[in-house]
């Protein structure tokens, strides 16, 4: 094995200065090749007399692989290149046709299908179990039981879905990329210091400030600029990006990948034996049938329309009475809720700002972790990175030794894609091959301006707790075997209960003195304050869980409804979607699908419901700690050792009644939007 390329070493890190595009496909090609090999070893030796060394070989060679093309992916989307796309392409489909030629692999599956039916002779525990359960659905679901041309046909789908994956999600980031609009200051009127320093280029131009479409651009304008035609102009290039309109009409189109993908995904259902691509996500998740998911978003949508109807009437005649809008627009909606707001609770956003220095944030998320779970963090000094900007935090446990560790990316910038991420750099794994899990946090938060810290928003405050949420789903794991530790395994409408969890905490007066500090007098929070922030907290929930359910109700109805006879127009799909649960309507050259990342190059497709779904878990989780006290150390520790510890290794319906002791309850979901009876 080349010892020269960094990407082999299996150090507990990776070498992120060392990497270079050149490494990335002899890498991937090595370590594919090795595990190929394991793979051929276990397969001859289904039999195997010590399950847990058969088990231990299969598994270390396909973690060494994703350890070496962890750093790559993550690279890709961190700081993006033309050299880097051009090998990550090629190395990504190598990967495709291995992992579909061992998904199919017989000889493999019929070891493991051995296992499973031997467990209780065997007496295998039950996170053993669960590695062997999952594996063989997984290779159900991978096609093992194709045959020709079926088999061949199902992974040159997968090859394919794969590829037009990395071209959408490339081309919503080209596009924010591509496009900027030069503004003069009496352009910028409104906007606060903070945004205006994040946008200054040029003092003595007659165009000072640039905007481009990283989210916290756009987010300021819509906020708060004054000038419409402004915020217009930078809501159409925002929701028309990687499209067939707007200002780059045509230039990064993701109109025919979408159809292509749906309709891959449609006929991959099918040969598996599916209706749909939609039953077929829902092999993998806690909801078990169609009607279910549909029976729970349009419940949802029914408790939610009043108040949303009542918000959107309210915010309209404010808009007409105090900002002189007789016609509220969709780019006013931001800027009219943000002044109705003010005016209602007698703060703003960015009142709140001076009170979130990012350090200050940062140390009292880790404080709080500490406290709930029986942990400590320590930064490490001088760590290779991908940035200058980039910190490195160990975890430890209560006697001091380091059980994982994670990186921190916190700041917006080129080449970056948008939004906000927890990723896998390290899997833990027990045995001679042993290593602590890592994880990436990534978020694109304003930088700081000058010699002061980055002062973020609250929105931006409850990001980062719900992206720390997932990562201490895969830090806290007490599994060693990857393919269940940490978040692996875990369903994926249940994924998101952690970090739904964590956010709860960024709205008490217990934990927000814990990192809720004046940047120029170190002062807490006014009581006030607070209790307006609070007040505020429910502020148009209503319209916001009417948009959750809009984007979950699309993904699951497209996946649902696609006809391969007559594909219809996932415009018109969502215009339908629109016409039975929206209640504000955007224009008709509107594009939210071509940069709908999350189903179309990202996890959830059909499963954009999860969100929803996972919250009714995290909201009566934390309703628990409401009951017993924000700290209590006792409740903190069941939910890590009941939530967090066991990761795939159970059905997480399972791990919910262990720590609640019961089902869960809409209930504490419905309080925490201001809409329970």
């Amino acid at each position: 094995m080349n010892t020269d390329n960094p990407l082999l070493h299996d150090t507990p890190l990776p070498a992120f200065a060392a990497i270079r595009p050149d490494h990335v496909v002899p890498a991937v090609r090595a370590r594919i090749a090795t595990a190929r090999a394991a793979v051929e070893r276990c397969a001859a030796d289904a039999g195997a007399a010590d399950f847990a060394a058969w088990l231990a070989d299969i598994e270390s060679a396909e973690d060494a692989l994703q350890r070496s093309w962890s750093p790559v992916s993550h690279l890709h989307s961190v700081c993006d290149s033309p050299a880097l796309r051009e090998v990550y392409a090629e190395a990504e489909a190598m990967l495709t046709e291995y992992h579909s030629e061992v998904g199919q692999h017989r000889g493999l599956f019929e070891a493991y299908a051995g296992f499973q039916a031997e467990a209780e002779r065997r007496q295998l525990g039950k996170v053993e179990r669960s590695v062997l359960n999952h594996a063989v659905r997984d290779f159900e679901l991978a096609g093992v039981a194709l045959d020709e041309p079926a088999r061949s046909r199902f992974r040159a789908i997968q090859q394919e879905l794969s590829r037009l994956a990395t071209e959408f999600e490339e081309a919503v980031l080209d596009a924010s990329d591509q496009w900027h609009r030069d503004a003069t200051a009496a352009e910028v009127d409104g906007l606060p210091e903070t945004a205006l320093s994040m946008l200054r280029r040029e003092e003595s131009s007659s165009h000072p400030f640039r905007i481009g479409l990283k989210q916290p651009h756009v987010q300021a304008v819509m906020t708060h600029a004054r000038d419409r035609a402004l915020r217009e102009e930078v809501y159409r290039a925002w929701q028309t990006r990687a499209s067939d309109q707007g200002p780059l009409a045509g230039r990064f189109d993701n109109s025919e990948r979408i159809q292509r993908i749906l309709a891959l995904r449609h006929e991959a259902a099918n040969l598996l034996g599916f209706a749909n691509a939609a039953e077929l996500s829902l092999a993998e998740k806690m909801a078990t049938t169609p009607a279910q998911v549909l029976d729970f978003l349009r419940d949802l949508a029914r408790r939610a329309r009043p108040a949303a109807e009542r918000e959107l009437a309210e915010l309209g005649e404010f808009a007409r009475s105090e900002l002189g809008l007789d016609s509220l627009q969709p780019w006013d909606i931001a800027f009219a809720s943000e002044r109705q707001r003010e005016a209602r609770f007698g703060f703003s956003e960015e009142d709140l700002r001076p009170y979130f220095a990012l350090p200050r944030v940062l140390d009292g998320m880790l404080r709080i972790a500490e406290r709930l779970f029986g942990v400590r963090f320590a930064e490490r000094e001088r760590i290779e990175a991908w940035h200058p900007d980039v910190r490195f935090v160990d975890v430890l446990d209560g006697e001091g030794r380091v059980i994982a560790g994670f990186y921190l990316d916190c700041y917006a910038r080129q080449a970056k894609r948008g939004g906000a991420w927890m990723d896998v750099c390290r899997s833990r794994m027990s045995g001679s091959a042993a290593h602590l899990p890592i994880a990436y946090l990534t978020c694109n938060f304003p930088p700081p301006a000058g010699e002061r810290p980055a002062l973020v928003s609250h929105d931006d405050v409850v990001t980062l707790f719900h992206e720390f949420g997932h990562g201490l789903h895969h830090m806290l794991t007490e599994i060693g075997w990857p393919s269940v530790s940490g978040i692996s395994g875990v369903e994926w409408d249940a994924v998101e209960l952690p970090s739904q969890f964590m956010e709860n905490f960024c709205w008490q007066r217990e934990t927000l003195d814990l990192f809720a500090a004046h940047i120029d007098d170190g002062s807490t929070l006014p009581e006030d304050l607070l209790t307006r922030m609070n007040a505020a907290r429910h502020f148009q929930s209503g319209l916001f869980l009417l948009r959750q359910i809009e984007f979950g109700l699309f993904d699951f109805r497209l996946h649902l409804e696609h006809d391969p006879a007559a594909p219809a127009d996932p415009l018109t799909v969502l215009e339908s979607v629109r016409d039975e649960v929206a209640v504000l309507r955007p224009p008709s050259w509107q594009r939210f699908p071509h940069a709908f990342t999350h189903i179309f190059s990202g996890g959830y497709a059909a499963g954009y419901y999860s969100y929803l779904w996972a919250e009714v878990l995290s909201a009566d989780a934390f309703a628990a700690f409401e009951e017993k006290g924000l700290l209590d150390t006792h409740t903190g520790h069941r939910f890590r050792r009941e939530i967090l510890a066991v990761g795939g290794s159970r059905p997480a319906a399972e791990s919910f009644v262990a720590f609640r002791g019961r089902e869960p309850s809409p209930e504490p979901l419905l309080r925490s939007h201001g809409l329970a009876a």
